[in-house]
């Protein structure tokens, strides 16, 4: 699926996944949400981001897992 929110390019960040026009990558996002902060705080922390980033890196996520192959021990 193409997200075109998500940006992977080698000179940013690593090739890590970040919003497209920004340095802020998609973990981070992610990692704000798991730790309770809420779409309000994390746009006051990056004022940049929209409130469709934060949704575009959560479906991103969603399909990267949706991917993956499990195992299970």
């Amino acid at each position: 699926m193409a997200h075109e929110r998500i940006e992977i390019n080698r000179e940013i960040m690593g090739g890590r996944p970040v919003i497209r026009g920004t340095r802020v990558p998609v973990e981070l996002v992610l990692r704000k949400l798991g730790a309770g902060m809420s779409a309000k705080a994390i746009l006051a922390d990056h004022p940049r981001l929209t409130l469709e980033d934060i949704r575009a890196a959560q479906a991103f996520a969603a399909d990267y897992i949706a991917d993956e192959e499990l195992v299970y021990r």
